[in-house]
């Protein structure tokens, strides 16, 4: 029997949320490799397009509805070997919180400056190029 790889995983959507200069970040309770501090995401369900499960997982996991902006690239993501997509959000309403007590620790709004101590391995560099465009001021 073979291992399953990351093409038989479903791919995994995340959200790109910016507000007020800042970018919204998550911290996993249960950090996974390096990575701990990361945008909201979850695994697409069957049909569902990678906007659609970033919307729907901000709610999910920080009670925000947010709106999709656009798609800001996808890769396999070198730390975890899984298929990845960003998209761009805005906020339509709502506070951000933690909802979700059991995958997250707590939540942070990070300027532009403080995203290298949230994610000290480096950003995709077009999700990077988004931010610096976004929250240089």
């Amino acid at each position: 029997m073979t291992e399953p790889t990351s093409s038989t995983k479903p791919g995994i959507a995340a959200a790109v949320v910016v507000q007020d200069g800042r970018v919204l970040m998550v911290q996993r309770r249960v950090a996974e490799g390096e990575l701990s501090w990361q945008f909201p995401a979850c695994e697409l369900e069957a049909g569902e397009t990678p906007e659609a499960a970033a919307v729907r997982e901000t709610a999910e996991e920080v009670g925000l509805t947010v709106k999709a902006v656009g798609l800001l690239g996808e890769r396999l993501h070198p730390k975890t070997g899984r298929q990845m997509s960003y998209t761009a959000c805005e906020v339509v309403s709502g506070t951000a919180t933690v909802v979700d007590t059991e995958e997250l620790a707590e939540l942070a709004w990070v300027t532009h400056d403080r995203i290298a101590r949230f994610v000290p391995y480096g950003l995709f560099e077009p999700v990077q190029a988004y931010l610096d465009a976004e929250l240089s001021s």
